[in-house]
């Protein structure tokens, strides 16, 4: 049975949600996304990725800067949706507007809940090392992220795939999800079941300053921070009086190398060379593998090892 939804995402993580409704048989009556906001170096006025998609689909696009204002509530609740689906929006909806349609609003989540609830499931799943990690599709409540799952599909995360590579892979597999659960919320066959609390964890928003590095930390927690912090805010460091961006790296197996590492400052390069820049940790040695200089691109760390003399420094 088509469904008529009004659809609320902003950014691209939304994108193929909305492209998989589109080309669906259920009817798209609008879309909802966060105001247009100054980005960019020249901090020019942008639309967000869902509302440039939605003009392109010639879909309305609602703006609200709260959904706490009657007129705005009232313009949605005009728009008879049968049900609202919800990715990555970003504005709490508030509980007059998850009672506006019959089969209520449904939540495409980036983890498999209730692990990581929060605004970056899919940084926190890195940087805590697990091993799989999936997309929830949830019916909406007051609480954050607290609501029944209709349905979830998991998906083993890759040992070297960084936060940009998996936010890709879930938005894919989230689309298909929805898609998937949809017909079974609308005939009522695709039951809800409760969260367990007991075992929920929170993934608060990352701030850009937890990425300058803390070389105290093991090698491998700082391999899991690289990799949730690419591409965005990305780890950071000092290096010969300037910032150095690290876009990649990996912890080396403990060996003699890693034993001599325990001896020296947390920070020190131990070595530089065509296949990366050893530096010793709390724990271990961690790899740079790709790193980026201000104002240049971003290249191998070998690359930089053949331009600077770089053992012994200390970073940080």
């Amino acid at each position: 049975m088509p469904l008529r939804i009004l659809f609320a995402g902003t950014p691209e993580f939304a994108l193929p949600a909305l492209d998989a409704l589109a080309a669906s048989e259920h009817i798209l009556l609008g879309v909802l996304t966060q105001p247009d906001r100054a980005a960019g170096r020249g901090l020019q006025t942008q639309a967000s990725p869902v509302k440039q998609r939605a003009l392109a689909l010639s879909l309305p696009v609602l703006q609200p800067v709260s959904l706490r204002d009657e007129g705005e509530r009232a313009a949605l609740a005009s728009k008879s949706a049968d049900v609202f689906v919800v990715a990555a929006y970003g504005l709490i909806l508030p509980a007059e507007v998850l009672a506006m349609p019959r089969f209520g609003c449904v939540n495409v989540h980036a983890s498999l809940l209730p692990r990581w609830r929060g605004a970056s499931p899919i940084q926190h799943a890195l940087l805590a090392g697990d091993g799989k990690t999936g997309v929830s599709i949830m019916r909406m409540e007051a609480g954050l992220d607290t609501g029944p799952v209709y349905l979830r599909r998991t998906t083993p995360i890759g040992p070297h795939e960084n936060a940009g590579s998996l936010h890709d892979r879930l938005a894919v597999l989230g689309a298909q999800a929805l898609l998937d659960a949809l017909p079974g919320i609308a005939d009522g066959t695709l039951s809800a079941e409760p969260q367990d609390a007991a075992h929920a964890t929170y993934a608060k928003r990352i701030d850009k300053r937890e990425a300058v590095v803390d070389w105290t930390q093991s090698a491998i927690a700082l391999a899991r921070r690289v990799r949730a912090f690419n591409p965005w805010p990305v780890c950071e460091t000092r290096c010969a009086g300037e910032t150095l961006r690290i876009w990649d790296a990996m912890a080396m197996p403990a060996d003699g190398a890693s034993d001599v590492s325990t001896r020296l400052v947390p920070g020190t390069i131990v070595a530089a060379g065509a296949t990366g820049i050893d530096v010793a940790t709390g724990e271990g040695v961690l790899r740079l593998l790709r790193v980026q200089r201000p104002g240049r691109r971003a290249v191998t760390a070998g690359d930089l090892a053949n331009s600077l003399a770089l053992a012994g420094v200390v970073l940080g």
